[in-house]
């Protein structure tokens, strides 16, 4: 009995925004006589263009609840995995296996989980085949296809990693550990910042503010306020005394987050990082068209571009709640990864090979960035008051979870 379903949509290239999407739909159920095998349901959304693509993989569990997934694929193509988020990744030749974080592996009988990936392809992407949970083929057949993994399969990923390691496991402690600067603002005793943080306008002072606040906090009893004001002479800033300019080789930051106005159309920024490879200018997170991104202040580099689909790849930042917000800056490669929370940002992240509308601009500089010391406030270029906190602030030279 043949039950399965298979659909391939595509939408036309436009040279607006260079894309094609491309989504997969496999289903299968399996027999009345059949035994309580597993099956599912792939809903693989890709967004491709010329040499790369990111696809947004829904698993719908028509079997019985499990604890833990593994989804596995093939390529028919030479498509290559080069980053994912919400799962582990990894690939061996054209033999893809995708296994659960520790927070959204229970799946029960109709139970949904979604992940994403990134990567880069060279002379076709068709879509993927063999798709399998946990062994049990999620083809188009009542029974598996001969190309499909054993029906008892590893409960483990393969033993040989990818050439790109994931990067998509959260780090398993919010704990500061050997950090050089871990700062819950706690040590403030007065309104005004002191001790390490010290109030900076870096370019020119206008009447943006920054005050230590004892009524608003993510954890403990004090947080950073700063009261950012539009326009370009506003600057507010508070930094910190640590000198930044030999940690690595990788500087891991997290810090928690609270805004009261949305990311405006305009360029914003609230996390500025002295440069010496620029020369003392900043290496800058902040926002523009609603979106996080990055900028580079030598030469206003974003990350993503600021195109229409490298601006969806970015993620717009909450209001009104605190946000865990984690990135990582490599000193000795022009390399970046973002977190918003445990979700690595696909916009926010350059690899080293260029990707359209994420970070050829990004990438045009190969020179790796090296941060000198840490700035949080607020920075605005045209419109964009806001109103935002700080808390719970972290920088070391390995991974600080939320």
């Amino acid at each position: 009995m043949r039950t399965g379903v298979l659909r391939l949509l595509r939408r036309p290239w436009t040279a607006a925004v260079a894309a094609v999407a491309v989504v997969v739909s496999v289903l299968v159920a399996m027999p009345a006589s059949g035994a309580a095998a597993a099956a599912c349901r792939v809903d693989y959304t890709v967004d491709a263009w010329p040499g790369g693509y990111t696809a947004q993989v829904r698993i719908t569990n028509l079997g019985p609840e499990v604890s833990d997934w593994r989804l596995t694929w093939t390529y028919t193509g030479d498509q290559h995995v080069t980053s994912a988020w919400n799962a582990t990744v990894a690939q061996t030749g054209t033999s893809v296996v995708a296994v659960n974080t520790d927070w959204n592996g229970a799946l029960s009988t109709g139970g949904t989980a979604e992940f994403g990936l990134q990567g880069t392809w060279q002379s076709a992407d068709p879509a993927p085949v063999d798709f399998a949970l946990n062994g049990a083929s999620c083809g188009g057949d009542g029974t598996p296809p001969t190309t499909s993994p054993p029906t008892t399969p590893p409960t483990t990923p393969p033993t040989t990693p990818p050439t790109t390691p994931p990067t998509t496991t959260p780090p398993p402690s919010a704990e500061c550990g050997d950090a050089v600067i871990c700062s819950g603002f706690e040590d403030q005793a007065g309104s005004e910042p002191s001790g390490d943080w010290r109030f900076t306008a870096p370019d020119c002072q206008g009447t943006g503010a920054v005050a230590v606040d004892s009524a608003v906090s993510h954890e403990g009893g004090r947080s950073l306020r700063v009261d950012g004001r539009a326009g370009y002479c506003n600057h507010a800033f508070v930094a910190h005394a640590t000198d930044l300019s030999s940690l690595g080789p990788v500087m891991y930051v997290r810090m928690w987050v609270r805004h009261t106005t949305a990311l405006p159309t305009s360029h914003v920024t609230f996390v500025s990082m002295p440069d010496s490879a620029q020369g003392g200018r900043a290496l800058r997170v902040g926002g523009q068209n609603g979106a996080l991104q990055w900028n580079r202040e030598s030469d206003d580099a974003t990350l993503p571009a600021q195109s229409p689909a490298g601006v969806a790849l970015s993620r717009p930042l909450p209001t009104g709640s605190w946000q865990c917000l984690r990135f990582a800056v490599d000193t000795s490669a022009p390399n970046l990864d973002t977190w918003l929370g445990d979700e690595q940002v696909p916009g926010l992240h350059a690899d080293g090979v260029p990707t359209q509308d994420v970070d050829q601009q990004w990438l045009a500089r190969a020179t790796a960035p090296r941060p000198t010391a840490l700035r949080l406030g607020w920075e605005s270029y045209a419109t964009g008051d806001d109103t935002l906190w700080f808390d719970d602030v972290a920088v070391g030279s390995t991974p600080i979870g939320c």
